[in-house]
This record gives C-alpha cells, sequence and structure tokens, in this order.
C-alpha cells in the first residue's frame, strides 16, 4: 500500500515505512514543498504504533542533491528576517528526523550533497551504495552549511567536519564510512539486501526500547556526570518494569522469541 504527494512517495511495507524522495528529475533537490511534506511526513510517522522502522530513500539515480536552483534563485530577494523562517524550517526537517523514536536508516545511492548529506547525518543509519558521493558543498557557494552542522557534528565530530566544512570537497562512500558518515557500503546491486538485513536487525529488538536508547544517545553526552547518574539510574529502572522488558526478560529465560520481535 503507498500514498503519493507531489514531492515524496510512501510505501509501507508492513511494520517498515519506505519514504521515498520523488523528484528524481532534480536528482531530489530540496524546495520548500520537499521540505514541508518530509516534515510532515516524520511527524506523522513518530506517532505511528505499526511502524517499526523507517527507510529513507531516493528515487532515481540520486539520493539527493541539496538544493533545488529554483530555491536558491528565489532566496536572493529574502531579506534577513526571510532567511531565518526558512532556515528554521529546514531545521524542523533535520529535527523531525533525528527526533523520529522509530529508528531512520537512509538508503543512499548517486549524490547526497549539501542538505542531502546533512540528510544522511540525521538518520540514525546510513547503507551506501558504492560510487555514492557526498560532500558538504556550501562554501563552494559561498555559504556555509549552517542549519545541518549540529546534526553532522553529532554524527561524525569536529575534527572529521572541519576539512570537508572548509573545502567543501566531493568525496566517496569509502571516506563516509571512515569518517562514521555511513554505517555499511555495499555494492549497487547488492543494497536493497543490505538494508533489508539492517531492519530485520531492528525488529527483532524493543520498539520501545530502540526510542528509548535514542533518548539516551541524544542526551547523555549533554549531561554532567552527576546529572548521568541520576537520569541512567533511574532510566534503566523504569524501563526494568515496562511490559516490553519484562515480556523481552521471560522470553530470554524461557528460550523463546519475543511477542514483540519480527526478526
Amino acid at each position: 500500500m503507498s500514498a503519493a504527494t507531489s514531492a515524496l512517495r510512501i510505501e509501507h511495507r508492513g511494520p517498515v515505512a519506505w519514504v521515498w524522495l520523488a523528484r528524481p528529475e532534480v536528482h531530489n533537490a530540496f524546495g520548500v514543498e520537499l521540505i514541508v511534506e518530509l516534515t510532515l511526513a516524520f511527524t506523522t510517522l513518530a506517532s505511528s504504533e505499526p511502524t517499526r522502522v523507517v527507510v529513507l530513500a531516493g528515487e532515481g539515480s540520486s539520493f539527493s542533491a541539496g538544493a533545488d536552483v529554483n530555491w536558491m534563485k528565489r532566496s536572493l530577494e529574502y531579506t534577513v528576517e526571510e532567511n531565518i523562517a526558512d532556515a528554521r524550517r529546514l531545521e524542523g526537517l533535520f529535527a523531525a528526523i533525528t527526533d523520529c523514536p522509530r529508528p531512520v536508516i537512509a538508503r543512499v545511492h548517486g549524490a547526497a550533497l549539501g542538505g542531502g548529506a546533512g540528510l544522511v547525518a540525521a538518520c540514525d543509519f546510513a547503507v551506501a551504495a558504492e560510487g555514492a558521493k557526498f560532500g558538504f558543498t556550501e562554501v563552494r557557494l559561498g555559504i556555509v552549511p549552517a542549519v545541518i552542522s549540529p546534526f553532522v557534528l553529532g554524527k561524525i565530530g569536529a575534527g572529521a567536519a572541519r576539512p570537508l566544512f572548509l573545502t567543501g570537497e566531493r568525496f566517496d562512500a569509502a571516506r563516509a564510512l571512515r569518517v562514521g558518515l555511513v554505517q555499511e557500503v555495499t555494492a549497487p546491486e547488492a543494497l536493497d539486501g543490505a538494508v533489508d538485513k539492517l531492519v530485520k536487525h531492528l525488529l527483532a529488538c524493543g520498539p520501545r526500547a530502540i526510542a528509548t536508547a535514542k533518548t539516551l544517545v541524544a542526551r547523555v553526552p549533554h549531561l554532567s556526570r552527576e546529572e548521568a547518574r541520576e537520569f541512567t539510574t533511574r532510566l534503566i529502572a523504569e524501563t526494568r518494569v515496562t511490559p516490553e522488558a519484562q515480556e523481552g526478560l521471560r522470553a530470554f529465560l524461557e528460550k523463546r522469541p519475543a511477542s514483540w520481535s519480527q526478526s
């Protein structure tokens, strides 16, 4: 079953939602329409109980080549206030992906440039085809990767980001793997198989536990040691008494799959 919009195609395969960037004629470049629809899609999927995993992919020959040319042309006439509103709308998209309680996998092929590379950074996992090209290319246009920077720095760190931000150079999937932007590189014909394998691993895990683990990763680095102690000890205590955790432990002790496991 699938639903279509002008910029997106959303396909539900059981508990997995495939969100397709559907502007192949412009290499799935960003425009206001795509930003709004993609933000709405992730906001909706965040509260969709049947959805366990989200895969973000691009139709055509590229994942996403960054900003749409027409969008860039319009921005030449923007005031500072209009640029701020535009940037906040874009930040809301990346936040909706990162904050989604479902695990999000980027299926990357072709170009993932500028905001497209930012999308990859916002996802929990990224599987890339050999031959994929990445780049934080903003400085080559006289601008900076400002809005995506918190998501990129959170994924690859300042040491890896600094040379890529400052040169705007394009880099291959092997380097993306080395710096941690992607987690697996595979032959193009094996890309979907690699995504499916990762999905299978995720469906074997407790959905509430995954959402809580995402919160853990997001919050703990920003806490003091004492704050982290209080947060983590309370979190594990409250998690252990949930029905999901109780079922998981019983299933382990009884040597059977947990009721929520779909591996």
